[in-house]
């Protein structure tokens, strides 16, 4: 059974600087691609950052030169820098993933509990 666990959410004020960290744990083979998302309060789920298993990375244009995304891969863990955090930013922050499971026949999408992140003006 894979699970993903997010930390490092908290309360920054604007300015500020957060890192979340997202831990897959379970028989895993091989990622596909690692992301986050974010829901704020009566809005859509929308994609912040993604990262496929070359490097490549794609953002959202509202976090781009503010959001970094990143993965260990021997560690199972991915990680969302995020820099000069604005109100807007205020959201539950969900760690996404796509993988192969070990044992598995197909790749499935996995996603995390969600973290709080609240930016304050």
């Amino acid at each position: 059974q894979v699970q993903l666990v997010e930390s490092g959410g908290g309360i920054v004020q604007a300015g500020g600087s957060l890192r979340l960290s997202c831990a897959a744990s379970g028989s895993i083979f091989v990622f596909r691609t690692m992301a986050w998302y974010r829901q704020a309060p009566g809005k859509q789920r929308e994609l912040v950052a993604g990262i496929s298993n070359n490097g490549s990375t794609k953002y959202a244009e509202s976090v781009k030169d503010r959001f970094t995304i990143s993965r260990d891969g021997p560690k199972n863990t991915g990680y969302l820098q995020m820099n000069s955090l604005k109100p807007e930013d205020t959201a539950v922050y969900y760690c996404n993933a796509d993988l192969w499971p070990q044992g598995g026949s197909t790749w499935k999408d996995y996603w995390g509990q969600g973290t709080q992140v609240t930016v304050s003006s």
